[in-house]
């Protein structure tokens, strides 16, 4: 009998004898039920023996094992099974370690069926919950062992996949087994997540190259549901779902290494579907750390192809959508500025054709280079359509501050190449802007646009680069914008009645009043200059309509629907008079322009005859020159004409008229009897544009930008080509000798000893104290009258005033 030991089989020990009872003579029978229920029972009775046992079986399988005897084997592991899903005595450790040692001795087999069915066994021990804890056991070989079999390369197709799928199964036990319980190996531990996550990533992969992945996972077969992809992305979700804060790095850093060695960056189809499943695998307050981690691998593959970082960053992009507003995490700008430098390294290796001037084997293409540039700057929109509008607000100013413009702080380089390099930066820039801007919802335009931001962006608006004034405008109008009316002014053309168009107005808001009197005149200004430039086309000219009709739409009071009259009036004079020698196409431009929105705002007035008028002015253009109008100019071929210089004056509108009738409505008609002259900045002497003296008019209008609708004004000042050279030249002196005195004062606290520094603090308090008193004293104690008394407004004398510090007050009035 197998279970005999020579002639002493009766003195062996009782467990022995129940062990051997529950093989059958012939394996082909199966477990023997009655005696493994006998064999149960004496374990839970008696569970000092439950170790014994397990050796005792261990021991068994192993001499199995070696004859080839896989029916007894089998049995063997049955039994195992059923006494682990039995017993949770305090004893049961050291029989787990004989149960492990069997199944390690399983999987080391070359056989198939004995890998499978010792994960099989192990899958199940993986879904006992132990009630006492283990403080020596160890899974690195199972680890090892369960990652290899997922590389299976086995030849018959049917048991590579039946491998594959043991080997997942396996891998999905370690984690479940290890991954809540600190005393057990740390599977969160670099060594371990390398070998399990490269292998879920392999079964991925092979399904990507396959294509044999259903639609929708809900739509999968069964036998689909079972597939080695089904399983590696099942564990995978659950792996990443498990990591705490502390462990996202280990579990992601393995998955871009992964990228990195099979070059699965540039289709970036199976890159983007790995970063789905962790973005949405992971808790969402973790989200910043996978985002971190992709733009710290975008560093480190700065030098890389173009293609590699683009499909760095369109995983950026993606992660950032799905990780909404815990994509940025604590460091906003940071973000930011990696995509931004990313961005500049791009532009230089576009114009050098090497990394950082080295000569290198590979040929930068310009062509990949521009496709990463418009990548990162679809995902600097990404990241930002997440943020709050505050943040919003923050990351624009940030953006602005890297663009390089000709400032009277910021200097731009220099040459051939430098200028090349400024204007890709500065393009690439305002393009991440636009990005940042659409969108972009603020009820309150001052702190949607502030100064610092409104004076770096216009002054962007004064470049020669057609495509730079072209992007201003536009990252305007989306501020502007805030009730989507942009579309209903895409085009332009002479509207006969505005409330088809179905615009959303408002009242203008008192903030927005306080924000159009602080920078209309800026506004205004940039327009007009904007408007002179040669360079236009016609998406310039359909950008400059919006900008005036949102204008009017969103931020007009009476005060500023006069002055963008003026203004447009101001246009049509540029183009009648043409001192600036612009094209046909340029003036017949202006014209339309003008016109298209004078129909536009007399509607929006309301105001009969000012309707009237601009009726007739264009029935007389529609009649005598169509070329004025909208329709015959902006077309694929405009039908032009050469005889601008002797049109009849019916086709103009008139400033005196448009002045009266508006006047008779309540207008002020003395501002709109005022042409429209644009003050001379510092700016524009500064700002890269061929002759800014020939773009504004020498006679300069002084007005107060704060009260716009004062009657009494200062005289114009004359303004010669003398006094022009002489305040340029002493503006920059200026600005030379208060550089040189910042420097000595930062130069005297940090070198100076601190007693002449306090000394020299000490005589300007001191200096202060004594201006202080004076006007103290002035305020408390004003001089008396000639007569002696201050004689009040009756005739009565009345003593000095009392000092402040002597009045009694009551004592709600006192704080």
């Amino acid at each position: 009998f197998p279970g005999v030991c020579g002639c002493c089989g009766a003195l062996r020990p009782r467990y022995k004898r129940l062990v051997d009872n529950i093989f059958p003579e012939d394996p082909e029978d199966g477990l023997v039920k009655t005696n493994m229920e006998k064999l149960t029972f004496y374990a839970l009775s008696a569970p000092e023996k439950l170790d014994r046992i397990g050796a005792y079986l261990s021991e068994r399988l192993i001499r199995d094992v070696g004859r080839h005897r896989y029916g007894y084997v089998c049995i063997a592991m049955e039994a195992l099974d059923q006494l682990l899903m039995a017993c949770h005595c305090q004893s049961i450790n050291l029989f787990v370690e004989s149960f492990l040692k069997m199944v390690a001795k399983l999987l080391e087999s070359e056989k198939p069926n004995l890998q499978i069915l010792g994960t099989n066994s192990f899958v199940k021990f993986a879904n006992i919950e132990e009630d006492t804890p283990s403080y020596h056991r160890s899974y690195d070989f199972f680890v090892s062992r369960f990652s290899e079999m997922c590389h299976s390369s086995h030849d018959d197709l049917e048991i590579r996949t039946k491998i594959r799928t043991s080997g997942i199964k396996g891998l999905q036990g370690v984690v479940r087994k290890t991954v809540n319980d600190e005393l057990q190996a740390n599977i969160w531990d670099p060594q371990h997540m390398d070998k399990i996550v490269p292998s879920l990533l392999f079964n991925l992969q092979h399904a990507e190259e396959a294509e044999s992945r259903s639609p929708s996972p809900l739509q999968a077969t069964e036998k689909e549901k079972e597939s080695p992809t089904e399983l590696a992305e099942r564990c995978l979700r659950e792996l990443l779902g498990r990591a705490a804060y502390g462990n996202i790095k280990n579990a992601v850093k393995p998955v871009l290494i992964h990228l990195d060695n099979h070059s699965l960056w540039e289709p970036k189809t199976f890159a983007i579907r790995c970063f789905k499943i962790i973005m949405y695998s992971i808790q969402p307050q973790h989200s910043h750390l996978v985002i971190q981690q992709l733009l710290g691998h975008l560093d480190a593959n700065s030098k890389s192809a173009a293609t590699v970082r683009a499909g760095i960053v369109e995983v950026l992009s993606e992660a950032a959508v799905i990780a909404a507003s815990g994509s940025v995490g604590p460091t906003v700008l940071e973000v930011f500025n990696t995509l931004l430098r990313q961005l500049r390294l791009s532009i230089d290796y576009e114009l050098t054709g090497s990394y950082d001037g080295a000569v290198v084997n590979t040929k930068i293409k310009e062509h990949e280079e521009r496709m990463f540039q418009e990548a990162v700057i679809k995902t600097t929109g990404s990241f930002a359509s997440t943020l709050p509008t505050y943040q919003k607000s923050e990351v624009m100013l940030f953006i602005m501050s890297k663009v390089p413009l000709p400032s009277l702080h910021h200097a731009i380089e220099a040459g051939k190449a430098g200028e090349n390099r400024n204007r890709l930066t500065q393009i690439m820039l305002l393009k991440s802007l636009l990005q940042v801007s659409t969108g972009f919802q603020c009820s309150n335009m001052l702190t949607a646009l502030p100064s610092s931001f409104l004076d770096r962006l216009l002054s962007a608006a004064l470049m020669e680069d057609a495509d730079l004034r072209l992007f201003v405008l536009e990252i305007l109008i989306s501020f502007i914008d805030r009730h989507g009316n942009r579309p209903k002014f895409s085009t332009i053309s002479i509207i006969n009645d505005i409330s088809v168009l179905k615009l959303k107005v408002d009242k203008c808001s008192r903030q927005d009043t306080v924000f159009m009197k602080k920078h209309s005149q800026q506004l205004y200004r940039h327009i007009y200059l904007t408007s002179k430039e040669e360079s236009n086309v016609q998406p310039h000219y359909e950008a400059l309509y919006s900008m005036l009709a949102l204008i009017s739409i969103e931020l007009a009071n009476e005060e500023v629907v006069v002055d963008l009259i003026r203004l447009v009036l101001a246009v049509q004079e540029i183009a009648q008079i043409n001192e600036d020698n612009l094209p046909v196409y340029n003036r017949c431009a202006l014209y339309a322009l003008g016109a298209a929105y004078l129909n536009l705002i007399s509607q929006l007035t309301t105001v009969p005859a000012f309707c009237q008028h601009i009726h007739e002015v264009l029935e007389a253009r529609q009649k005598d020159a169509p070329y004025l109008l909208p329709e015959d100019v902006f077309v694929e071929a405009p039908r032009l004409t050469k005889g601008l210089d002797h049109l009849v004056p019916e086709v103009f509108f008139r400033q005196s008229k448009i002045s009266e009738v508006l006047g008779g409505s309540g207008y002020n008609s003395d501002r709109l009897s005022t042409p429209y002259i644009p003050q001379l900045t510092d700016e524009d002497r500064l700002s890269k544009r061929k002759s800014i003296g020939e773009t504004i008019s020498l006679q300069v209008e002084v007005e107060s930008r704060n009260s716009p609708e004062k009657e009494e004004r200062a005289p114009a000042e004359e303004i010669t080509y003398e006094t022009l050279k002489k305040a340029i030249v002493d503006s920059v002196a200026v600005e030379e000798q208060e550089r040189e005195r910042r420097r000595q004062v930062v130069e005297k606290f940090q070198k100076a000893p601190f007693e002449e520094i306090a000394a020299h603090c000490g005589a300007r308090a001191s200096l202060l104290q004594s201006k202080l008193n004076q006007i103290f004293e002035i305020t408390i104690r004003p001089p008396p009258s000639p007569s002696g008394t201050i004689t009040a407004a009756y005739g009565q004398p009345q003593s000095h005033s009392i000092p402040v510090y002597e009045m009694k007050f009551p004592d709600l009035c006192v704080y």
